[in-house]
């Protein structure tokens, strides 16, 4: 019966929810008063500009709830038809595939999701990618030479790797490139790799960790996204920089693409102005304020990141989507049997 409601009120929101353009005339008078609810898990370098010029150009206020991804995605669900989001953003695809799986999402307009690759949109367009980033290798010259790394992400948790690699078991994308490896190469196959990490490699609690880590010369190679050496570079100056990138591209599982996505709570009484938030955030204005902001990827093919980024067409990552990696669940699984908590 719950389901049954929710499916109802999605189908009533969609029908009253219409366009959401956000140049027709008079859509910020008719804004004034309305304020949306995000539960946001996305890092507020990139939120808190994006958040700021939504409000600018539509009047409608935000009220932001942070917390991580996991952890908002579960408090929503425990809140149910009372939960008062009305966006939730995601900074991994996971926790708001977790929520579309069991009707949580409303559709998103067609004329928003049309701006995105299909690749990066819920299999119902109930949620879409906002930001894309890859998963790289991150290593110091001084320790390694880059011919030198190997040519899968998969031979870092051999023993020639020991005390060489640093990585983050509990983070989000790691669930996810754990789920790819499986998809890719069986399960076996995932629960070896994890084996070999904890036996070699050394864990961190955080990629920042790992990337400063790298950058400070204590281990010679850390497995990230691409956006964290960015940020140590604006810590330390670019120019400053002794830690460099490497891309492992042939569709390897160590070249991996996730992305942050948004989507819309089934029963937010202001389906009209959460729609608008969505397509304000897949929008040319959105993108190109994400694009000075952070080191991801805009997904919004007609605006370009700042920032000096592999160029996003040859990074030619595993062809396994974040709607075929799912909520990551089973990646959790084999990471206890695995030991890694």
């Amino acid at each position: 019966m719950y389901y049954v409601d929710r499916r109802g009120l999605l189908k009533a929101g969609a029908a009253l929810v219409g366009t959401a353009a956000l140049g027709r005339a008079g859509a910020a008078i008719a804004a004034e008063g309305t304020t949306l609810t995000v539960y946001n898990g996305q890092h507020a370098q990139l939120t808190d500009p994006l958040f700021a010029a939504f409000t600018d150009a539509t009047g409608i206020k935000l009220n932001v709830r942070r917390g991580s991804s996991t952890q908002l995605a579960n408090q929503i669900m425990e809140e149910g038809d009372n939960s008062p989001a009305d966006i939730f953003y995601a900074e991994e695809s996971a926790p708001i595939i977790a929520l579309a799986e069991k009707d949580f999402l409303a559709p998103i307009e067609a004329a928003s999701v049309e701006m995105i690759d299909p690749r990066w949109i819920g299999k119902k367009r109930d949620w879409t990618g906002i930001t894309a980033r890859c998963r790289v290798v991150t290593f110091n010259p001084d320790m390694i030479a880059e011919k030198d790394l190997p040519p899968s992400v998969m031979d870092f948790a051999t023993e020639a790797w020991k005390d060489k690699v640093a990585y983050v078991p509990t983070s989000g994308a790691f669930q996810e490139q754990i789920v790819v490896i499986m998809k890719m190469k069986g399960r076996e196959a995932a629960l070896n790799w994890l084996k070999g990490l904890k036996e070699f490699g050394r864990p961190y609690n955080g990629n920042m960790a790992v990337a400063r880590a790298v950058e400070k010369g204590e281990i010679a190679t850390g497995l990230i996204n691409n956006y964290y050496w960015y940020a140590v570079a604006h810590e330390v100056g670019a120019e400053n920089m002794k830690s460099k990138l490497h891309y492992m591209r042939h569709k390897d599982p160590g070249a991996m693409v996730s992305v942050s996505a948004a989507g819309i709570i089934a029963t937010t009484r202001r389906a009209e102005a959460a729609q608008k938030l969505i397509a304000y955030m897949v929008s040319e204005a959105g993108q190109s304020v994400i694009a000075k902001a952070v080191a991801e990827y805009p997904l919004n093919p007609k605006v370009k990141s700042t920032f000096a980024l592999e160029p996003f067409d040859e990074l030619d990552p595993p062809d396994v989507p974040p709607a075929e990696v799912g909520d990551a669940l089973e990646a959790i699984k084999l990471r206890k049997e695995a030991g890694l908590g």
